[in-house]
């Protein structure tokens, strides 16, 4: 009995441990209020920086993509074999083969 009642909390430890969990409350009850009221959400600038950034990617993988079945083309003009023997030769992989498909704008 000596030993519980040692290692139990004092009336003040308790009283400041109800406090610490009572301003944890108030701050998770404060974020949920914002969370709900939607106060904290994407502001236009950042998406419109984000949608501009995304449409410069696009543009960068189309162009990327026409050098490189130009290239490749320009490659299969002069090779005995079909464009399929060639990758698998090769070793390339393509959007098509894993499908993956360029984002809509």
């Amino acid at each position: 009995e000596l030993k519980d009642l040692n290692s139990s909390m004092t009336t003040p430890e308790i009283s400041r441990e109800i406090e610490a969990l009572r301003k944890d409350c108030a701050s998770y009850t404060e974020k949920l209020e914002r969370i709900k009221s939607a106060t904290n959400h994407v502001t236009p600038e950042e998406k419109e920086k984000v949608c501009r950034e995304q449409q410069l990617y696009r543009r960068e993988w189309r162009r990327r993509k026409r050098m490189a079945t130009e290239l490749l083309d320009a490659i299969l003009e002069g090779y005995p074999k079909s464009k399929k023997q060639f990758f698998e030769e090769v070793g390339i992989e393509t959007d098509e083969d894993h499908g993956v498909v360029l984002p809509a704008t």
